[in-house]
């Protein structure tokens, strides 16, 4: 295959000291230098593509239509990221995964919410819509080994010597880190990724800051330098928020909104416009604010509390994917983050046996975590992730049975 000619503008100003780290880096990076970049449409994907056109890498923009319509990752995104690829002079792909988005993650989502869980899409869509058939589509059509995207996040390759320190054993693995952006690291959605695939990403975008990517953009002149932030999930782009989303799958459900002991305080239209800590819009008037504490697929209902009844000390954890060390056999203390915006919390993480379900689904690792203080929004159907320092240890969703099971207890 001949060689690309691919360049950046050869009179943009020098690069700022991040980024020309990054690009120092990326010139060093062990293998051979060929990537197909996961492209959005977006700043930061454009940027990651930019940057290893720069550092001499051989780059093909891939593209996954998700979806029909307006929406960052749809109308808009193709064109923005075809854009760049002529910008850069190097070839874009298209691959249509409408449909296998369609049954991955809206289905999922339209299941869960239904259920009365609150579903946690990105780091499914991740696993099972974006990485791994990535990958494959890469390697089958354009004999790629690599791919790489404008996330927020690190990864520390397996032989890349002696593993950061982690509460178990870590050798010969790769690990996920937090980006070096607290206020942008993505690490909590890339939680479920397997060690093969994480072996093959390139995140040149984890060692910078959000300002710094847009000055690197805006240094390299791409078309894309100011294009505004989209929402974190693309659905509610699509179709203009969460709400009108569900709202055109889920007819409208009415049922009671209840305390603890089933008092009637209220009427919904629809569990799946609930999640759990939720204090606002519940159209309920008491003489203290309640919040959500749990969804009842079963009754449907939303049931409330006080802020001082809704808190949880303790929750289980099923499907957990063990990423920067192997799974424990005892008892092991983290820093556990139960929602994406939420802060770190120290907790005693316990391994469990594995449910039928979980052996059946070939994801047998489970754990319970008890938090030193107890926490206000653990939702079912949302991620736990677990930390040491800034190395990702695993993650796993919240059991929602289990959490039914806690609430009984206590009343």
């Amino acid at each position: 295959m001949p060689a690309f000619t691919s360049s950046v503008d050869e009179s943009a100003p020098t690069a700022t000291a991040a980024g020309a780290e990054v690009l120092q880096r990326l010139r060093c990076w062990p293998g051979e230098h060929r990537v197909a970049v996961g492209l959005s449409g977006g700043v930061d994907s454009s940027l990651t593509a930019a940057l290893l056109v720069a550092a001499g890498w051989e780059v093909e923009g891939l593209t996954l239509w998700l979806m029909s319509g307006k929406g960052a990752c749809c109308a808009e995104g193709l064109v923005d990221a075809a854009g760049i690829c002529e910008q850069l002079g190097v070839p874009h792909h298209v691959v249509d995964s409408r449909e296998h988005f369609q049954q991955q993650i809206v289905d999922f989502l339209v299941q869960g919410y239904a259920a009365g869980v609150t579903p946690l899409p990105c780091s499914r869509c991740n696993r099972e819509v974006k990485f791994g058939p990535m990958l494959a589509w890469a390697a089958s059509e354009r004999r790629l080994s690599r791919i790489a995207t404008g996330h927020y996040a690190r990864v520390r390759h397996g032989d890349a010597g002696e593993p950061l320190p982690v509460p178990g054993d870590g050798h010969g693995r790769h690990q996920l880190l937090r980006g070096r952006d607290v206020h942008k690291d993505q690490s909590y959605f890339l939680y479920d990724l397997p060690q093969d695939v994480l072996g093959q990403l390139v995140f040149p975008l984890g060692e910078l800051t959000k300002p710094e990517t847009r000055a690197e953009a805006a240094r390299l002149g791409l078309r894309t330098a100011e294009k505004p932030e989209s929402q974190d999930l693309c659905l509610a782009d699509h179709h203009g928020s969460m709400r009108a989303f569900l709202d055109a799958y889920l007819p409208p459900r009415q049922g009671e909104i209840v305390l603890n002991d089933g008092t009637v305080v209220g009427h919904h239209d629809g569990l799946e416009h609930f999640t759990i800590g939720q204090r606002k819009g519940l159209g309920v008037a008491w003489r203290e604010p309640l919040h959500v504490v749990r969804l009842d697929g079963a009754m449907n209902r939303v049931v409330v509390a006080t802020r001082s009844e809704a808190a949880r000390a303790a929750c289980t954890v099923g499907a957990v994917n063990w990423v920067s060390m192997a799974p424990p056999v005892a008892p092991i203390k983290v820093m556990a983050q139960v929602r994406y915006r939420s802060a770190p919390e120290p907790a005693l993480l316990t391994p469990l046996p594995a449910s039928a379900e979980d052996a059946a689904a070939c994801r047998p690792h489970r754990c319970r975590l008890e938090f030193v203080e107890s926490q206000f929004s653990i939702t079912p159907g949302q991620a736990a992730v677990f930390y040491a320092g800034e190395v990702l240890l695993g993650g796993g969703l919240i059991d929602a049975e289990a959490m039914e099971a806690d609430v009984a207890s206590l009343l």
